[in-house]
């Protein structure tokens, strides 16, 4: 594989950011108008270049989404092209509702979704707490948009325009909140790419503030942020990490918190909190925030609920398949076997119960410890469900006794698959120590319908059998 290598040493990618950031920087605050378009042009497409090769030499991994990110890029610099000195004449931020305004963000847009969708995999390991993260990161963008943007917001800027740029704020915070709690949440080379894909959101971020709060000579500042935003999009690109970020996690990586429902209501209550300073000081500046920030916040709240409930639900049915069956082998445990003998004792067919209990299991155990008798259980737990196939249940007593149960049967099917369990029983088992195999002794009751024969009779008489059955006479413990 060509450079760049996932097995390469990450202080090349700093050391390279660290000085093209450094030259750029500086080459564009110290130069005019017409050399900064140059440098801008340069650094753009040195950063889409980066990009495309990472993902040419297979660096980067599931194409389609990073392709969408380069688009993104592409949009920028199309973007630049058309209007090399927008940001330099200090545009960015002031709302003006221009079509460079519209490609701008349709460009960050594209390029977020890309990344979302490349890494959405690893997101996927800690999908609760990305969303908890969202849901913050709009809620704070609502707040600095109408105390730190709208206030400052120019004469000239439109309706379209401050709609557009609230709407880069809010998404641009939501990024930087999910790639915090990735950052914060990540181990390894992860998060060396991780921490570049953050750095370029709050530096964009910082671009658009700077341009909105009309800071001293705004169109350098703004020029020199983006500038090195695109820098870091290339590092996270090159990055070794970077292979690792789109795959889920090895191992499980450090939790950044859990989630308290107080957590959402706050995250709830700061939209209607900020329109309730609005009204208090009878500001109505920033009256599109509510609406659209809480568009942006209800479906994330639906996703939120929606993860809780699944949670919910998937813990409810590990506690109610661990409440009727055994943990050791998988089948159904003592209680759910009983039960579901009452209730074929309430049917009109006969009822036939195998009661099986092993023999020269605790040889086994004896001489390769209970890890290996374990192993034992285990083979022997999944041949009786195969040899019994659909329509009738088996279940583990405990210890070495298993037990199966049928509705109605033949006396000569019951023999058959009496002979059947023996025989499949009896085959070898493989285990570290060597191969080995244990016998079955097999007891066998039948309840005709109407003979009211309970559960516990029924179970007596197939001990009974069991018990006269055993070779040495004898109950073998586990």
């Amino acid at each position: 594989m060509r450079w760049p290598r996932a097995t390469a040493p990450a202080w090349i990618v700093h050391a390279g950011f660290l000085a093209c950031a450094l030259l750029g920087g500086a080459g564009y605050a110290l130069t005019g108008a017409g050399a900064r378009a140059v440098i801008y042009t340069v650094v753009v497409v040195l950063s889409i270049g980066l990009f495309g090769q990472a993902l040419l030499s297979g660096h980067l991994t599931h194409r389609r989404p990073w392709l969408l990110a380069i688009g993104g890029l592409a949009l920028l610099l199309a973007d630049h092209l058309l209007w090399p000195y927008w940001i330099i004449d200090g545009h960015l931020g002031h709302a003006e509702g221009r079509p460079a305004d519209l490609l701008l963000a349709t460009a960050h847009g594209l390029f977020l979704i890309g990344a979302s969708l490349a890494v959405r995999r690893r997101m996927s390991a800690d999908a609760g707490g990305i969303v908890d993260a969202a849901m913050f990161g709009v809620c704070a963008g609502g707040a600095l948009w109408v105390w730190v943007f709208q206030p400052h917001l120019p004469a000239t800027a439109t309706p379209v325009g401050e709609a557009q740029v609230l709407v880069d704020v809010l998404l641009l915070s939501a990024c930087a909140g999910c790639l915090l709690r990735m950052a914060v949440a990540a181990t390894g080379a992860a998060r060396g790419t991780i921490a570049y894909l953050l750095l370029t959101v709050v530096l964009t971020g910082g671009a658009l503030t700077a341009g909105a709060l009309g800071v001293p000579h705004r169109g350098a500042v703004s020029g020199v942020l983006m500038l090195v935003a695109f820098l870091t999009i290339a590092a996270a690109a090159v990055h070794p990490g970077a292979p690792a970020v789109v795959e889920p996690p090895t191992v499980v990586e450090r939790a950044a918190g859990r989630f308290r429902l107080a957590w959402l209501g706050v995250a709830l209550s700061v939209n209607p909190a900020i329109a309730t300073v609005q009204v208090l000081r009878d500001d109505q500046t920033g009256a599109a925030q509510l609406p659209i920030a809480t568009m942006l916040v209800i479906p994330l709240v639906m996703i939120r609920f929606k993860q809780l409930t699944g949670q919910r639900e998937r813990a409810e049915r590990v506690l109610a398949h661990q409440a009727s069956h055994d943990e050791l082998t998988g089948l159904f445990n003592r209680r759910r076997i009983m039960t579901e003998i009452d209730r074929a004792l309430t049917g009109s067919d006969d009822v036939i119960v195998l009661l099986c209990d092993l023999d020269g299991f605790k040889p086994v155990n004896d001489r390769h410890g209970h890890a290996a008798g374990d192993d034992v259980l285990r083979t022997v737990a999944g041949r009786l469900s195969t040899v019994a196939g659909p329509g009738r249940e088996v279940g583990r007593l405990g210890g070495d006794e298993f037990v199966v149960v049928c509705r109605g049967g033949t006396d000569a099917e019951i023999a058959d698959l009496q002979e059947r369990i023996r025989a499949t029983v009896r085959l070898p088992i493989g285990l570290t120590g060597g191969a080995v195999s244990v016998g079955v002794t097999i007891g066998m009751a039948r309840a005709t319908a109407g003979c009211g024969l309970d559960r516990a009779g029924l179970i007596a008489q197939a001990d009974a059998e069991m018990y006269a059955g055993k070779p040495s006479r004898h109950r073998t413990a586990a």
